[in-house]
């Protein structure tokens, strides 16, 4: 990269908002790059996607987590990519809340979800953990099941006997990923609506 292209990408990058955030946005994953693009890993992408509309860049380390400090819709926020890996969320979700004092119910949770499509997202407002290990650690650790979260599709199993952890960190073919970079963008305009107030909203525009 040369210093030029540096420059670009640092006059790009935009300031932290002041005060502290109102919201926790939280996508689930695996560090690494073993694990890029890999079914599991559909939060950090919707993350990903989101930082990028807000002109940051997830790199600050905090909270077990890759964080930044952005401006969603006018609503400052606190981004968040866990590095605990997904078994264990919980971990840096339960310490970003603390710090902040942020409710279970200003903390919003994307993450990967194998009975719908790529290019699906499904907006719930709370539940249980359905199977998935990395809400599971964060309802466990926080004691609370009320996060709003976003469900964003990744695809079926091929056949029932396929094995579940093999398939969650498979790869996306590349047709897959066409249909993921729908579903993101679903889910980052889900992310503004829902941090204004506007979850209903984002339920009838966007739910599969």
């Amino acid at each position: 990269m040369s210093i030029f292209d540096i420059f670009n990408q640092i006059s790009k990058e935009k300031a932290e908002p002041a005060g502290s955030p109102e919201y926790i946005i939280a996508g689930l994953g695996n560090p690494g790059e073993k694990y890029e693009n890999t079914r599991h890993n559909a939060g950090f992408m919707t993350l990903d996607k989101l930082a990028a509309k807000c002109g940051v860049q997830l790199k600050k380390l905090r909270f077990k987590s890759l964080t930044a400090v952005a401006d969603v819709n006018g609503v400052t926020c606190l981004l968040m990519k866990p590095t605990t890996f997904m078994n264990n969320s919980g971990e840096a979700i339960v310490e970003a809340m603390n710090f902040y004092k942020i409710p279970a119910e200003n903390v919003i949770i994307c993450f990967d979800d194998i009975s719908l499509e790529p290019s699906n997202i499904r907006i719930r407002r709370k539940g249980s953990d359905g199977g998935h290990n990395g809400m599971k650690s964060i309802i466990y650790l926080t004691g609370f099941d009320t996060f709003p979260r976003i469900k964003i599709g990744v695809g079926k199993k091929p056949h029932k006997d396929y094995d579940l952890a093999a398939w969650v960190l498979s790869h996306f073919s590349e047709e897959e990923l066409k249909l993921m970079e729908q579903g993101t963008d679903k889910a980052a305009a889900s992310l503004e609506l829902m941090v204004k107030g506007k979850t209903d909203e984002a339920m009838n525009k966007y739910n599969s």
